[in-house]
């Protein structure tokens, strides 16, 4: 009888022992209740002995069981970002793309500092959303947004960029600007403010399109001002030709700690096509239009004018400082009034109707002194003199970016004469002068 009672005592364990709390738990999740307890876990008087000690033995195993039961599985979605959330020193023009796997972005928006909304597109499948406009210099954008799981859960996205400083900009300029008719022999000329590190890449960046289509090419030349890329023909632009330039330069590298600042576009249009002939041999200068090709006065349909002129004298006495340079030059410079040096000649001497066609001084111009000279003897100092009535008519008539093709002295235009020189670079040469070459 006491070992019944004792039995009894066992199967009865209330709930405020630990064993009888695990047990408990575990019952109620997983195994079936005994007929010796209520569903309250109270003691039954009627339990069978061997039904008592089988359950007694159960909270050995049941803690594990337990805490399975009740583990919350994290979620199956995950964000990634390109580049990474909290990227600093980003360009502005980087791409970002936001992603989620195994789940669907339900909201995202990337804001500005002020809270203005950056654009962006999400993909149909809801999986991706990417940037949709350049960001600003100096910056921080928020992302911040929501996604869902393909179990249905909720995850939340958040994280933020910053932009290069905006003392990391670096501004670059096109010439010709929009609406504006130059020459045959313009360039189309892409500034830097400093010399680009990659230069393959920047070229990429760069497009040139004409009507009608004209081969041509780029070329990094050092210029006066700095470096730049030039884009010119093979020959001489088609006369009326329609170009249009764009440079997408913003956001890209030039050099270490020097961004683009702005993407660049011109659109403009060739003239007609008018080269001055100077012969110094001949003491004149003559004006020819219609002309094709360079180093080709057949190639010309018509003449405009012929002026005496008067060359420099520097072959007579040896003095190259004096020389007028033979070789294509291009106008770069029309200045109704221009005070000329050229020591220890002279120096602040004030000329009229002066066409610069080399940065080292030379120009087309009126010189009244030199008249009696002009067609007969060469006595400048280096530019071409013309009385100051054909001076002021050739001044009328030319364009910037007209070829003024010299010949008949002892020393060649060269890169050491200043911008511009591109058509003294033989087309074999230039081509080698790509980057991308």
């Amino acid at each position: 009888m006491a070992l019944i009672s004792l039995l009894a005592v066992v199967a009865g364990c209330t709930s405020s022992t630990s064993g009888a709390a695990t047990f408990t738990a575990v019952a109620t999740s997983s195994v079936a209740p005994t007929s010796g307890m209520t569903s309250a876990g109270a003691p039954a008087t009627s339990a069978p002995a061997s039904s008592a000690l089988a359950s007694s033995a159960a909270p050995t195993s049941a803690p594990t069981e337990a805490a399975a039961s009740t583990t919350t599985a994290p979620p199956v979605a995950k964000v990634t970002a390109d580049p990474d959330f909290g990227t600093s020193s980003l360009s502005p023009a980087q791409p970002i793309d936001i992603k989620v796997t195994d789940g669907t972005i339900t909201a995202l928006t990337l804001t500005n500092s002020a809270g203005k909304v950056v654009e962006g597109t999400l993909s149909a499948d809801r999986t991706t959303w990417t940037l949709g406009e350049v960001l600003g210099y100096g910056k921080t954008y928020t992302a911040t947004g929501t996604a869902v799981g393909s179990d249905g859960k909720r995850i939340a996205i958040r994280g933020t960029y910053s932009t290069l400083p905006s003392t990391d900009e670096a501004e670059s300029s096109i010439s010709p600007g929009d609406g504006d008719v130059v020459g045959i022999a313009q360039s189309v000329i892409i500034h830097f403010p400093v010399e680009p590190a990659d230069k393959a890449e920047i070229e990429k960046h760069l497009m040139i399109t004409t009507t009608p289509s004209v081969k041509g090419a780029w070329a990094w030349i050092q210029h006066d001002d700095g470096w730049g890329i030039d884009w010119r023909p093979e020959g001489y632009w088609p006369a009326n030709t329609k170009v249009h330039v764009s440079a997408n330069l913003y956001g890209l590298k030039l050099a270490d700690g020097k961004y683009g600042a702005q993407d660049l576009t011109s659109d403009f249009t060739i003239g007609r096509a008018q080269v001055v002939y100077a012969d110094a041999t001949s003491h004149q200068i003559v004006v020819r239009q219609g002309c094709t090709a360079p180093n080709d006065e057949a190639s010309c349909t018509s003449t405009v004018a012929t002026y005496p002129a008067s060359f420099g004298n520097g072959d007579d006495i040896d003095n190259p400082n004096r020389v007028t340079r033979s070789g294509i030059h291009v106008v770069s410079e029309k200045l109704k009034v221009h005070a000329m040096s050229n020591p220890p000649y002279y120096s602040n001497v004030t000329e009229y109707w002066d066409v610069r066609i080399s940065d080292n001084g030379e120009f087309i111009h009126e010189n009244p002194n030199t008249v009696a000279d002009q067609g007969v003897d060469n006595v400048s100092h280096g530019c071409i003199n013309l009385s100051p009535t054909n001076a002021e008519a050739y001044f009328d008539s030319a364009l910037v970016g007209d070829p003024v093709e010299i010949t008949g002295t002892s020393v060649q235009l060269s890169a050491s004469d200043g911008d511009l020189f591109d058509y003294t670079v033989p087309w074999s040469e230039w081509q080698n002068l790509s980057a991308l070459q």
